[in-house]
């Protein structure tokens, strides 16, 4: 038995002295393809991989895959379905149900996505059969749709779908494929044995299937299990040409890692890191493919240690691609930064409570964190317009949505602002701002309301991811740190940026601003027309509308009337004056 050791990036813990360990090992205990399938439970056990290491006083760690799957009710159901089908027609068929289904039941985790593959006969033939067989019982047919054929969104070859017991079952046939160099769409596919269509697949932990006929699950590659228990990402064949056949396997190969908290093999690593293999997938990968991966990542339960893959693997500038023409230029370390503030943001988010964000807020808080580095770095458009770099990446590197671009763009706008008004926020009214660089055009405010105007109107720029940008504040602050040079060598206080995130959102809170947007401004622009006598809009209006917003801020419980009063008098000063 082989132990292997592999520790963390000292940089992404860099104020911690804690080197976390991984452990992988082989064990030959596993020989044969075939595990039977027991479905009652007083016999259900585990296969138990233990690793020892050679001293004594070395805790040994557990790795725990299912020796059996056990079936629910509602999968019994279905594969008794398919089964009476065959028995119904006199058909031969094997039915298998391939991929992540069976790795995930092997691991003890729910799953819902069951792909049954077929061997000489199309999805479709069979979903046919299922009817005509379910209607000929008088049962209910709940649904039966084809998915034609679309690589473009990896969908290489038709698929049959039919929903039974209210939950959808893909039917493909089994395949053997060739590709072309220049294309990860096959060129050639044509109906494979269940080996062929095992060494297809990206990962041997993806191999697996559970033949429905057999009650049993095969591992034609032989590795299936065994990477399974030593908790290792390796492709079925040789890495290099897999890649090379279809490099959006590299991307799925992190993920996968990153998911399960398991080890990507050596080859592997060498391989997806290799010129060939990143020229590959820069020219054959569409960017809507690579978008969706890492955004899978980001959205996952080890967001860091995908991103670390991705850095590791010297993938970070052909995943996050630039504009040709940028300013300023990006520092040596920048990539490296940007996992730090993803891993600082990450603790942070666990140390703070991850209940105080939902999933959209996590999610896009992560993209923030990970792009921090590149906030100020600014491109043009052909028409000399200036756009954000960060704007670019969401937009043409990563195809991710406009909105998620928008989002993340004003969440690093709002930075500044926030970092200007916490020294006050978190003085609970010990400190008096007086003025802010932002801030110009408020000299009718109070100076005791001045502050909670100026949050005010933060709040109502960002909305409901306020805390977010809270969040990512707190890492900057205080503003005069230098977080560009020798930042590893850096500490993040996480527990004193928490105390300082709960002060701040108290005082947030005690201001009466928890959901500032959804106040409705008590003038509008008509009114203001009004007092102001004019016929048509413009700038003055747009100023008029600050000032009032500035005032109602002020005054949260005045009264339309009061803002009228208010703003006539204003008015009347600014002409004598003029």
């Amino acid at each position: 038995m082989r132990i292997v050791l592999r520790s963390e990036h000292p940089f992404l813990h860099p104020l911690r002295s804690i080197t976390k360990s991984l452990f992988s090992f082989n064990s030959p205990k596993f020989s044969g393809k075939t595990l039977p399938i027991v479905s009652s439970k007083k016999t259900q056990g585990f296969l138990r991989c233990v690793a020892m290491a050679s001293t004594a006083t070395t805790a040994p760690v557990v790795h725990q895959v299912k020796e059996r799957i056990e079936l629910t009710e509602i999968e019994r159901k279905i594969f008794d379905r398919l089964l009476a089908t065959l028995r119904h027609f006199g058909l031969t068929n094997q039915l298998r149900v391939a991929g992540g289904w069976v790795r995930d039941k092997l691991l003890g985790k729910d799953c819902y996505d069951i792909d049954i593959a077929l061997d000489n006969m199309l999805g479709s033939e069979f979903v046919d059969k299922v009817r005509d067989y379910l209607l000929s019982t008088g049962e209910q047919v709940q649904g039966v749709a084809v998915i034609p054929c679309n690589p473009e969104q990896s969908k290489h070859l038709e698929t049959a779908r039919m929903r039974l017991f209210d939950m959808w079952i893909d039917f493909v046939n089994l395949r053997s494929e060739e590709y072309s160099d220049n294309s990860r769409i096959p060129t050639k596919q044509k109906f494979g044995t269940a080996e062929e269509d095992a060494y297809r697949r990206d990962l041997t932990i993806n191999s697996l299937f559970y033949n429905i006929n057999t009650d049993s699950v095969e591992d034609f590659t032989q590795r299936g299990i065994a990477d399974l228990k030593s908790r290792k990402i390796v492709t079925p064949l040789p890495a290099k040409a897999t890649f090379l056949d279809d490099p959006l396997r590299v991307l799925r190969a992190i993920r996968f890692g990153a998911r399960f908290g398991f080890l990507l093999d050596e080859e592997l690593k060498k391989a997806a890191s290799c010129d060939e293999v990143k020229d590959a997938l820069a020219a054959k990968i569409s960017r809507e493919r690579i978008g969706v991966e890492i955004d899978l990542m980001i959205s996952g339960n080890h967001p860091v240690k995908a991103m670390t893959y991705i850095y590791d693997l010297t993938l970070f500038s052909i995943v996050f691609s630039l504009p040709p023409n940028f300013e300023p230029a990006k520092s040596e370390n920048c990539d490296r930064l940007c996992i730090t503030y993803l891993d600082a943001t990450w603790n942070l988010i666990q140390l703070i409570g991850d209940s105080t964000f939902n999933d959209e807020q996590r999610r896009l808080s992560l993209y923030a964190a990970l792009f921090l580095p590149l906030r100020n770095t600014i491109s043009k458009d052909n028409k000399a317009k200036k756009i954000p770099v960060v704007n670019y990446i969401f937009r043409e590197s990563l195809k991710r949505k406009a909105s998620d671009a928008e989002t993340v763009v004003n969440l690093h706008s709002a930075l500044d602002k926030f970092l200007s008004l916490i020294p006050f926020l978190e003085s609970d009214g010990d400190i008096q701002l007086i003025e802010v660089d932002w801030g110009k055009g408020l000299d009718d405010v109070p100076l005791n309301s001045k502050l909670r105007v100026l949050t005010g109107l933060l709040l109502r720029e960002i909305k409901d991811f306020w805390r977010v940008a809270l969040l990512l504040s707190t890492l900057l602050y205080p503003p005069d740190v230098n977080c560009t040079e020798n930042f590893p060598k850096q500490y993040f206080q996480l527990d004193k940026q928490r105390d300082l995130f709960k002060a701040v959102e108290s005082a947030i809170t005690k201001l009466g601003l928890e959901k500032v947007w959804d106040v409705k401004p008590l003038v509008n622009g008509k009114d203001i027309m009004s007092v102001l006598q004019l016929k048509a809009g413009g700038p003055l209006i747009r100023e008029w509308q600050q000032k009032l917003l500035a005032w109602q801020l002020a005054h949260p419980d005045g009264t339309m009337e009061e803002s009228i009063d208010w703003m006539r008098q204003a008015h009347s000063k600014r002409v004598k004056t003029q």
